[in-house]
C-alpha cells in the first residue's frame, strides 16, 4: 500500500509510505523523491526511523532521494503475537526494501544496532551498494567497545528471570531506561545538545516501550542474541576488510559506549574508508543534524 503525506514548509518534505509485506507482519518506509543512489536510513534498538527526522530535510534539500523505514516490531511496523526476531530477519528488512522500491545501488546508513545490517548487506549484495555510512554502530570486536547496561542486561540471557521481572514492573523497566539515557547524556559537553537530545528522543524511547502492541518483544529478542551476533561478525571481518566499497565513518566523539576507539578500528579495517569525528554524543543524527549532512552529502 502506497500514499502521500504532505507536511508544511520547514518541516518534515513530502514523502510516499509503503507498507511492505514480511510474512509476520509488514514494514513501514518513508520514501522521499530525490536523485539516486538512495541513502537508506535504519535505526538502532531502542528507537526508530524518527531519529532521522531532523537529518532528512537537509539530504533532501541536497537533492538525494532518502528511504527510512522501521524494522519489524519497531516503530510503525508491525508487531504481531509470536513474531520472531533477529538480525538476519533485520538483513532481510533492508533487502525487502531495496526490492520493493526497485532501488538499483543504495547507500545503506547504519546507526547503532543497524551496524550489521548494513555491513552484511554490503558484504552480501556489493552489486545494489554505491557506499556505506556508518554512523556510531557496532558489527564484531572492537577493543574499545563497551555494551550499556541496560543491553548487557539483556544480553545476559542466563539473567532472564530477572529481566522478564523488570519487565513485569513498567515503573522499573521506566527507570532502567532513564539510567541508561543519563549515561548517555553525561559524557554530552555542549548543553543545548543535551537538552535538544532529551526532549526528542525520550518521547521517541518511551512511545516504543509504552504504547500497544510496544517493541519490547523485539527489543528482548534481539538483545538476548547480541553476543552470537558479534561472534558472527567476527568471523566475517575479512569479507567487511576485503570490500571495495567506499565507507563514511561519521561519529559523534562523546559516545561513552561506540566510542571513537570503535570507529578508528573500522577505519584501520576498511579498504577505503573515510573518518570525520564530530563534537557530539552517540546520536549526532539528532545532535548536529546539519554537519553530519555536509558529510553524507560530499564527494570525499
Amino acid at each position: 500500500m502506497t500514499n502521500t503525506i504532505n507536511k508544511p514548509f520547514n518541516a518534515t518534505p513530502a514523502y510516499l509510505e509503503h507498507h511492505i509485506d514480511r510474512g509476520q507482519g509488514s514494514i513501514y518506509v518513508r520514501d522521499y523523491e530525490g536523485s539516486e543512489p538512495a541513502f537508506v536510513l535504519m535505526h538502532g534498538f531502542p528507537d526508530n526511523l524518527h531519529i532521522y527526522d531532523d537529518l532528512i530535510p537537509h539530504l533532501v534539500a541536497g537533492g538525494r532521494r532518502v528511504v527510512a523505514f522501521d524494522f519489524l516490531g519497531f516503530g510503525y511496523s508491525d508487531k504481531q503475537t509470536g513474531a520472531r526476531y533477529s538480525y538476519e530477519q533485520q538483513l532481510s528488512d533492508l533487502h525487502a526494501v531495496v526490492e520493493h522500491l526497485g532501488l538499483d545501488k543504495i547507500v545503506p546508513v547504519a546507526h547503532d544496532a543497524s551496524g550489521p545490517a548494513g555491513i552484511n548487506y554490503a558484504i552480501d549484495y556489493p552489486e545494489h551498494v554505491a557506499s556505506v555510512c556508518l554512523l556510531n554502530c557496532a558489527y564484531g570486536v572492537a577493543p574499545t567497545k563497551k555494551t550499556p547496561e541496560i543491553i548487557g542486561l539483556f544480553a545476559h540471557t542466563d539473567l532472564k528471570s530477572y529481566t522478564q521481572a523488570l519487565l513485569q514492573s513498567p515503573e522499573q523497566f521506566e527507570w532502567a531506561l532513564k539510567f541508561q539515557m543519563s549515561k548517555f547524556l553525561e559524557h554530552m559537553k555542549d548543553d543545548s545538545q543535551i537538552q535538544y537530545l532529551a526532549n526528542f528522543l525520550g518521547p521517541i524511547i518511551e512511545t516504543n516501550f509504552t504504547k500497544h502492541p510496544t517493541s519490547t518483544p523485539a527489543f528482548v529478542q534481539m538483545t538476548s542474541q547480541l553476543f552470537e551476533e558479534v561472534t558472527r561478525n567476527t568471523k566475517r571481518l575479512p569479507e567487511m576488510e576485503a570490500l571495495d566499497i567506499p565507507f563514511k565513518l561519521i561519529w559523534g566523539d562523546h559516545d561513552p559506549y561506540l566510542n571513537t576507539g570503535v570507529a578508528e578500528d573500522f577505519h584501520a579495517r576498511l579498504k577505503n574508508s573515510s573518518l570525520h569525528v564530530l563534537p557530539a554524543g552517540h546520536w549526532l543524527q539528532i545532535d548536529i543534524p546539519e554537519q553530519v549532512a555536509a558529510i553524507m552529502l560530499s564527494n570525499e
